[in-house]
């Protein structure tokens, strides 16, 4: 079999493993923390991803923790505080493949 038969075999069953993933939710996590939430709508051959009606979410920032801490302290709870992360609606965006770390499907 000829190198340019196999490469596109395998670029036709790259394709079809990712078919089977669209309009799945997915999770992608990018290289600066945050995580965006949405439907798989569409990939291309640099690995940027669309996703449609997707939610932002973002870790909270020092201060946020520092805020939660004093408000667990001044209640008189003892033990860990939990700070959710921030969610926000961003609807349709790109993803840059090259910032992605981690994907995952939602099932």
């Amino acid at each position: 079999m000829s190198s340019a038969l196999a490469g596109v075999q395998n670029a036709d069953a790259a394709a079809q493993y990712l078919s089977a993933f669209l309009n799945k939710t997915l999770h992608l996590h990018i290289t600066d923390g945050r995580m965006f939430v949405g439907q798989l709508k569409c990939t291309d051959s640099e690995r940027n991803i669309i996703l449609a009606m997707t939610q932002e979410y973002r870790q909270p920032t020092n201060a946020d923790i520092e805020l939660a801490a004093d408000r667990h302290r001044k209640a008189g709870k003892a033990g860990n505080v939990k700070v959710d992360m921030k969610k926000r609606f961003v609807g349709l965006v790109v993803v840059p493949g090259q910032y992605i770390t981690k994907m995952e499907v939602e099932e």
